[in-house]
């Protein structure tokens, strides 16, 4: 019986699924017929189906930038301006995808007459930039003051001094549109109102931005994290810049911001594609990255544009580490001006180096292709970026402790030399300052803070960037605090324009430790170059710490006294009367703001912040309103 059970078991089982099986091609054909016409018509209309969700949505986003600009254009206007740029560059790229060869056909007949009349024309340009600068300099010199004349003439020292590999073959229109670059850029963001405050909202948004790194430190290393602010604090900043600049390159957006910059100094200086697109990248990610954007075309450049490109490495400072100075205290908007006014003054500097004496090879117009991301989707681009981080933050550790552990050995040997001597208080930073101070007093640092901005010169040329940045963010901090300016006959802090052109001159990776790391990066990269790498890397290495000393000039030129400098400091310094006119607008402003406070007293008592000089200062400048300032 339960032999027949089962038989009878399987049987219903068996028709069961016979009759399932009859019905199920009936029911699968209808399904099948009705998938493969919506699939047949999205792949008909494929293209219009794009356009018509794409336009839902940017449909939708421009219904919230409207509202949101009518609830608050103020508290909008940010998003309103992120707006305008990307609609205008998305209708840029589509006209010069679709009609760039009509637009070039249009424009040639005004390219053959430049060129046709460009023998005199040149001449008529250059004596109109030499007037406009004699004029300028004039006209700034008589409202600002004489300091801005010392930093032009540390910019012309500077390209005098430098020793050009081939003088006679120089070609000097990327050396002075590579100057004029950086001019303009200053202009517009340190002397425009409108480009001053872009540039610091930008500063104060970055700011914001990398605070979001201490939750996760928080998370891992506990409330007190900030008790080691370095290794706490600093450090995770640098990882969760390289997570987010992974992401950025996966979704194409760093390639295309750098294809647009690199294209920009390519029609403005003549430089050639590949040390255009290297320079422009070295702005936002580091020396050894940057070159991976062309790999492609490294084995094929000629030894001019290898040049300028370990130089653009040198000029600049990476992205990642630039929030870790910005997380020490220094001014967060100029670390940024920096970084943009650097790129062109590397190809500025490198082009006077070593001038092009080659046929370049790759002279593409458009077309130059930037490697991509290789990661999968956004997630696996945001790990490859953290553990791409680990080495970066591990190189940056061991030689902050190698190299802070050196120098306090040096500084022993050093102070046990000069006790022999008499002088004790002989270490590594007197002997850089000694080095380095004409420099710092040619971009226009104060005299006597030249000094102190030598001895951190110094510190980046030989250690690294960070030993200094660490060193210029205590002077910073001892200034804010007040207080004495000098404690046993040594100054305590500087003044605030010493402080801008120090954070302009040590904005780069020029230092013999990056050398070893510039060489090694490119070989691995290009091993048919190794020869032409070892042979240019110190001289490129030279040409990047001039490239940062010449934007140091320029912001030296450009920077307002009294910009951001406390009426105490402002008045403090201005003993000089050479280098603060009488009619100083800044001046005038402290000195009524501190006649007004004093409440119209009869007897005024030097106190606070305000010195005796301070007073004496306000007397001469405003005379003596009901002051008895005798």
């Amino acid at each position: 019986q339960g032999d027949e059970y089962i038989n009878i078991e399987s049987d219903l089982h068996e028709n069961k699924c016979a009759s399932v099986d009859d019905e199920q091609p009936r029911l699968k054909g209808l399904l099948e017929k009705k998938y493969d016409e919506v699939c047949e018509f999205c792949k008909k209309h494929k293209t219009r189906i794009y356009y018509v969700v794409y336009g839902i949505l940017i449909a939708a986003y421009l219904a919230v930038v409207i509202a949101a600009c009518s609830l608050n254009f103020q508290r909008a206007l940010p998003l309103f301006v992120i707006t305008v740029l990307a609609i205008f560059f998305i209708c840029w790229d589509f006209l010069m995808a679709k009609y760039e060869d009509r637009i070039a056909a249009l424009l040639s007949p005004g390219d053959r007459y430049l060129k046709k009349q460009w023998f005199w024309l040149k001449w008529v340009l250059c004596a109109a930039l030499i007037i406009a600068i004699i004029c300028w300099l004039i006209f700034d010199t008589t409202k600002q003051g004489s300091r801005q004349l010392i930093s032009f003439g540390g910019l012309v020292v500077l390209l005098m001094l430098i020793f050009s590999k081939y003088p006679t073959r120089v070609a000097w229109r990327p050396v002075f549109s590579g100057i004029g670059m950086q001019f303009i850029l200053g202009v517009l963001i340190l002397r425009t109102k409108v480009g001053f405050d872009v540039f610091t909202w930008l500063g104060i948004q970055i700011q914001t931005f990398l605070e979001y790194s201490d939750t996760g430190a928080k998370f891992v290393f506990g409330d007190k994290y900030t008790d080691h602010f370095f290794a706490f604090k600093v450090l995770p900043i640098v990882v969760f810049f390289s997570t987010v600049m992974s992401m950025l390159y996966h979704v194409g957006f760093m390639q295309w911001l750098i294809g647009k910059v690199g294209w920009i100094m390519q029609i403005f200086m003549g430089t050639t594609p590949v040390e255009s697109l290297v320079a422009a990248g070295n702005i936002f990610v580091g020396q050894t990255e940057s070159p991976l954007l062309v790999r492609p075309y490294l084995p094929y450049i000629t030894k001019s544009e290898l040049h300028a490109v370990m130089t653009a490495g040198f000029s600049t400072i990476a992205g990642s580490v630039l929030g870790a100075y910005i997380s020490f205290g220094v001014s967060s908007s100029h670390l940024l001006t920096a970084s943009v006014m650097s790129a062109p003054a590397s190809l500025a500097a490198s082009k006077l180096f070593w001038p092009e004496t080659e046929t370049p090879l790759v002279t593409l117009r458009s077309g130059l292709q930037m490697a991509k991301s290789e990661s999968k989707n956004l997630l696996e681009a945001a790990s490859q970026g953290a553990s791409a981080s680990i080495g970066l933050v591990a190189n940056i550790a061991v030689n902050v402790i190698s190299f802070l552990a050196l120098l306090s050995f040096l500084d022993s040997g050093l102070s046990w030399v000069g006790n022999l001597f008499d002088y004790p208080q002989l270490n590594f930073e007197n002997i850089c300052a000694y080095v380095f101070m004409p420099f710092s007093f040619m971009m226009g640092v104060d005299w006597e803070d030249s000094f102190i901005v030598g001895g951190l010169l110094g510190y980046k040329t030989f250690f690294n960037e960070f030993l200094a940045y660490e060193r210029l963010s205590k002077l910073i901090q001892n200034r804010k605090k007040g207080g004495s300016m000098y404690i046993n006959g040594v100054k305590q802090y500087m003044t605030v324009r010493s402080e801008v052109i120090a954070t302009y001159a040590l904005c780069g990776f020029a230092n013999f430790g990056s050398l070893g790391l510039v060489i090694g990066g490119l070989t691995s990269i290009a091993p048919s170059k190794k020869k032409e790498i070892a042979n240019g890397a110190f001289r490129a290495m030279i040409a990047g710490t001039a490239a940062c000393f010449m934007t140091a000039c320029v912001a030296g030129m450009l920077t307002v006294p009294g910009l951001e400098v406390p009426c105490h400091i402002l008045l403090g310094n201005a003993s000089n009367f050479t280098d603060f006119p009488a009619n100083s607008t800044e001046l005038v402003k402290c000195c009524q703001h501190l006649f007004t406070s004093a409440n119209h007293s009869e007897e005024i008592f030097p106190g606070g912040n305000y010195s005796l000089n301070s007073w004496k200062v306000c007397c001469q400048i405003l005379g003596q309103p009901a002051f008895h300032c005798t």
